[in-house]
């Protein structure tokens, strides 16, 4: 029988509780934040805790991984950050895309008071000092290694990798603080919780991933149905439950097992992992009029 039940997500590993303390002690030795956002959940992924912590502080959005996204999606996105009066850039941290108008945007845009208060008062040489805060999985490290050129920090395709605060130099007297991904201990909004487990920001080993799969199967359906169309050649009808979505994906992709069953749990993994990678095409899970209600 069809589970299509989620469990509540709670995840909030203790460096995460440890991380929160330290960003609040730490926010004081910093002139600005890049807040790292998954271009595919905008609001799902900026964490609600971090405005309170981070209050004081001027801040630049990044929209990562915009080359999984879809492109018109993220442009409405920056331009609904615009009209929060906050500067957003769409990047894509792996492949350096966009990455070249951070440090300008900061500078010339996000820093402009300071960085005229400093020029006034002949203090030219005076370093930026720039915390990059997002949640697990974001693409915190892949952004620090591409400003610096080098592979300063480890990166590793799984949530929660980074778990102390390290401050990293740049060329351009710039000094980055990577500080360790952070959730907020209790998730209001399961349906934010588990957009954020689509994507793998949470840890799938907390998780029912064949439910997981179906849910995102029946989202693909009703608002990109060419991707499971195109990708499986299956075709997928409205009176489809998740479960038979992921039926079809497994027959078309030749998993069964004894008995003529399908292998739903390898069929559900195949479908997380061709998602999370972009193999099932540019896609966004909200909008932002989604995020503004």
């Amino acid at each position: 029988m069809e589970n299509t039940d989620i469990k509540t997500i709670q995840w909030f590993p203790g460096h995460m509780a440890k991380t929160r303390r330290a960003i609040a002690a730490n926010i004081k030795l910093v002139d600005a934040v890049a807040e790292l956002i998954d271009a595919r959940t905008p609001m799902s992924s900026r964490n609600p805790e971090i405005d309170s912590l981070t209050a004081s502080k001027p801040r630049i959005v990044l929209l990562n991984k915009c080359d999984l996204a879809d492109p018109k999606a993220t442009e409405a996105w920056v331009e609904y950050f615009k009209k929060e009066n906050v500067t957003a850039l769409a990047v894509d941290c792996k492949s350096g895309k966009g990455i070249n108008k951070l440090m300008p945007a900061l500078k010339s845009t996000v820093l402009k008071p300071l960085m005229d208060k400093r020029s006034k008062n002949g203090m030219t040489g005076a370093p930026v000092r720039m915390m990059i805060l997002g949640i697990p999985n974001v693409g915190k490290s892949s952004l620090i290694n591409k400003l610096a050129g080098s592979k300063r920090t480890k990166v590793e395709d799984r949530p929660g990798v980074t778990r102390v605060k390290q401050w990293v130099k740049l060329r351009d007297n710039t000094e980055l603080l990577d500080m360790p991904g952070v959730l907020w201990p209790k998730f209001e909004d399961q349906s934010a919780a588990i957009r954020l487990a689509f994507t793998g920001a949470i840890s799938d080993d907390i998780l029912d991933i064949e439910t997981l799969a179906m849910k995102l199967l029946v989202y693909l359906h009703e608002n990109y149905p060419n991707s499971i169309r195109e990708r499986y050649k299956a075709e997928l009808s409205d009176d489809d439950s998740g479960f038979d979505m992921l039926c079809k994906v497994g027959k078309k992709r030749g998993m069964i097992i004894s008995g003529g069953e399908i292998n739903t749990e390898r069929a559900a993994i195949t479908v997380l992992d061709e998602f999370r990678s972009g193999k099932l095409g540019r896609i966004t899970l909200e909008l932002p009029s989604e995020g503004e209600a």
